[in-house]
């Protein structure tokens, strides 16, 4: 007789992806990072703001860079020391000290280190810490409309993987842009001071070498591309396929050979692509080595040609091939410096929307207070309106209502017809596009959403449960309730005695959304924590519809226990709990049709009467 109204969402999720915000060499800015942030830009400043309370240790960190990149140059210049002089003059003063150099280097760079390791890494997570609180606390505030909208899996993936992503920004992308920018300039212009004649040299053969690498990583990336996708979907196949679910369709439709063919056409592209990725990861590889090995043949060449080497010692040879050899890698993490910083960008610009979301339902500027001791109760609906977003047709139309303090008000209808929309706004779950509702004459949208929870209390078919004890699930709702008002609670929930039983009582742990508590178990609980709050008005939506007869006596029990005294909103589908109300409503398609007690109602022969004879009829079939 009774449904439950039905709002038709269409979910919006992202693709849950984090990110590292570092770049690979040979990379290319991911599509998906730059449609993000053509969508919704990121402002420069904006990002520099979370970083400005830690300036000075961000400046501490930019001179340990510094510092070590230009400390770990000396090295080359003692080698060339030792193997120039020290070595073969036999000055074991000079061999000491050398020596001695090239280790204080090792220490003073791998102290350097591990203090430019820790501030980074110190500053990166409280910056992630204040982000990841303030965007928990603005989604906290979103309306239900909001996460109606959005995949859970979406909001996860921002406040975890995303907000994760940005801390490679401090410890990775800024750091090794700063490190390599200060290697690249202190090696070339080392390299410039050993031999002028060898870095003019190495400045004509590298470009053409790191292009050469950049080329063949990209092709290596477009290949693996491929093969991801190739094995993705054969893992589908395996998954749809030899499920019991798939197995049982497979056979019943005769698919299986199809299925057969399917997988074999999938499996024979994989091969493909598994040996083209190899090939490109071997030729990646070899290229690698043919640049590491034939930049310093190249160098040793010119050394040994009389026209190019201009006296050239073999320390200094030396020195300047260890100087030559350190400077590719950093060359090519500046150039991919670009990929790390769109990556990065990206993953700020998906937390700043989520930032940025306007509060539908907040608190009231200059909120009026009420006193919940004195409050009466009365709630009135006063033409009310109210529209969904994406809704074809207005959910409630001019709804006028009055629920006098102390009396219980049933709400009818079929599925659709806006029961619970309309109740949820008395909770401000959602507020009303036109009209008002009203707790002893004050607007609920001049409360705040505090003052409100303490006056209204919701209960409703979906019973979620914390996985904690069932003290701590209690005392969710009241955290400085005391034992015996937990016990008090728990006793008029018709829940104690359950508790009781239980080996460790109160302490026991609930499970994952209560796994281990019966669905009538479960709800006399969530009554229980919410008789803790004592709220005024009570909603009871769809209370008990999941419930078979006996279990839903039991809860009704409580429910009846629940409401005595208080303003009750009630929307069930049992023609028992209909009947005893002190005034129903008949809802069709969001207005207000009919108004009165069960009898009164009855003897109109309307359609309340009409709902009354079609759940009779349902019943005597079932029976």
């Amino acid at each position: 007789m009774v449904g439950i109204d039905e709002m038709t969402t269409n979910g919006r999720g992202g693709d849950g992806r984090g990110g590292d915000g570092g770049g690979r060499s040979g990379r290319r800015p991911d599509p998906a990072d730059k449609a993000q942030l053509e969508r919704s830009p990121v402002r420069w400043s904006r990002v520099a703001g979370l970083f400005r309370p830690y300036r000075w240790q961000l400046a501490v960190v930019v001179a340990l860079i510094v510092a070590s990149s230009t400390v770990a140059l000396a090295t080359p210049f003692l080698i060339r020391l030792l193997i120039d002089e020290a070595i073969p003059a036999q000055d074991v003063s000079l061999l000491l000290w050398a020596v001695g150099g090239m280790l204080a280097v090792t220490v003073v760079t791998a102290v350097f280190g591990v203090v430019q390791t820790w501030l980074s890494t110190t500053v990166g997570q409280r910056v992630m810490h204040g982000l990841r609180t303030a965007v928990f606390g603005h989604l906290q505030r979103q309306s239900l409309g909001f996460f109606t909208r959005t995949r859970g899996g979406e909001v996860q993936s921002r406040l975890t993987n995303d907000i994760g992503g940005m801390q490679s920004v401090v410890t990775s992308t800024a750091t090794s842009f700063a490190a390599n920018a200060t290697t690249v300039i202190g090696t070339v212009v080392a390299m410039a001071a050993l031999s002028w004649r060898l870095s003019l040299l190495s400045l004509v053969v590298l470009p053409p070498a790191v292009l050469l690498t950049r080329r063949v990583a990209r092709l290596r990336r477009t290949i693996t591309a491929r093969r991801q996708r190739s094995l993705a979907e054969l893992h589908s196949q395996v998954e749809e396929g030899l499920s019991v679910s798939g197995v049982l369709l497979a056979k019943t439709l005769g698919a299986g050979p199809a299925q057969s063919q399917r997988f074999a056409a999938t499996s024979d592209d994989l091969v493909a692509l598994e040996v083209r990725s190899q090939l490109a990861g071997r030729w990646r590889m070899a290229t690698m080595s043919i640049v590491f090995a034939g930049i310093p043949a190249l160098i040793y060449l010119a050394a040994g040609l009389p026209v190019t080497s201009g006296g050239m010692t073999i320390g200094t040879l030396v020195a300047f091939t260890t100087l030559q050899g350190a400077l590719f890698r950093p060359l090519m993490g500046l150039l991919d410096i670009g990929v790390a910083l769109t990556a990065s960008m990206a993953l700020f610009s998906r937390v700043f929307e989520y930032l940025d979301l306007p509060v539908d339902i907040d608190d009231p500027a200059q909120p009026v207070r009420l006193d919940p001791d004195r409050v009466r109760g009365e709630v009135r609906f006063e033409h009310v309106g109210f529209s969904y977003p994406d809704g074809p047709r207005a959910a409630l139309a001019d709804v006028d209502l009055t629920i006098p303090a102390g009396t219980t008000l049933a709400l009818v209808g079929e599925t659709g017809s806006g029961k619970s929309t309309l109740a949820s706004l008395v909770a401000r779950l959602n507020d009303p596009t036109t009209g008002r509702v009203t707790i002893d004459g004050v607007d609920v949208r001049d409360l705040t959403l505090a003052d409100l929870a303490r006056l209204v209390g919701v209960v409703s078919q979906e019973t979620y449960l914390l996985h904690g004890t069932i003290r701590e699930n209690l005392l969710h709702a009241r955290p400085d309730a005391t034992d015996a008002e937990l016990e008090e609670a728990a006793r008029r929930a018709q829940v104690h005695s359950v508790i009781a039983a239980l080996p460790a009582g109160y302490e026991t742990v609930v499970g994952a959304r209560g796994h281990r508590f019966s669905g009538g178990e479960k709800q006399r609980l969530a009554i229980a924590r919410t008789l803790l709050r004592d709220p005024r008005i009570l909603v009871l939506d769809e209370a008990t519809s999941a419930l078979d007869n006996e279990t839903e006596r039991a809860v009704q029990a409580a429910l009846d226990e629940a409401a005595r005294g208080r303003t009750t909103i009630t929307i069930a589908h049992r023609l028992s709990t209909v009947r005893d109300a002190d005034r129903i409503a008949v809802l069709d398609a969001g207005r207000v049709v009919e108004q009165g007690s069960h009898e009164e109602l009855l003897a109109r022969g309307g359609r309340y009467a009409r709902l009354v004879g079609s759940a009779e009829r349902a019943v005597e079939l079932v029976a």
